[in-house]
């Protein structure tokens, strides 16, 4: 399984490495609950590397809204958790999209799959899992973005056990 996702992996992003991007660093709660049931908490360190290179146009010809492109990245967590991963992602501006008139925030919804090592943290019953993201960020002067972002990694009910777990954090973006 490590092979055809490392296969995979070079497929697609071996053009995609010398194409423009986006370097993003996170910090986040990993394990968050809203109801207070979270037993494994730890900090969440995230780094991405999102290509602008598309890989997918699936939407109208009139609208630039779906391109997918690649990223790849590592999470890791205080507890020695960690998670390498790829996967595809798309972003629109938020005021282009409602409004008509592009503004300075932004939508990124992902979705990936990696493979994970529980560490000393939270046991998520499988070594691949899969994770969704919805991220909201606002581009500075300077072209970087500071930005929010909901994420959740889940096995897919592929193992045993599939407790899944939930990130919350804040973002930096670096464009090159």
């Amino acid at each position: 399984m490590i092979r055809i996702i490392i296969i995979v992996t070079y497929i697609f992003f071996t053009n995609t490495l010398n194409a423009k991007g986006t370097n993003v660093f996170a910090i986040g709660i990993y394990d968050i609950k809203f109801d207070g049931s979270e037993k494994n908490q730890a900090i969440d360190l995230k780094y991405e590397y999102r290509s602008d290179q598309t890989l997918i146009d699936i939407g109208p010809e009139e609208d630039n809204f779906f391109f997918l492109k690649p990223f790849f990245g590592i999470e890791i967590t205080n507890d020695s958790a960690s998670y390498f991963l790829t996967g595809i992602y798309f972003e629109d501006n938020l005021g282009e999209l409602f409004e008509g008139d592009k503004n300075k925030l932004f939508f990124t919804p992902s979705f990936g799959a990696g493979i994970y090592d529980d560490g000393s943290g939270k046991k998520l019953g499988n070594d691949l899992q899969f994770r969704t993201a919805l991220e909201v960020s606002y581009e500075l002067k300077n072209k970087n973005r500071i930005g929010i972002a909901f994420s959740h990694i889940s096995n897919a009910n592929l193992g045993n056990k599939n407790p899944g777990v939930e990130i919350l954090s804040l973002s930096y973006h670096v464009p090159f």
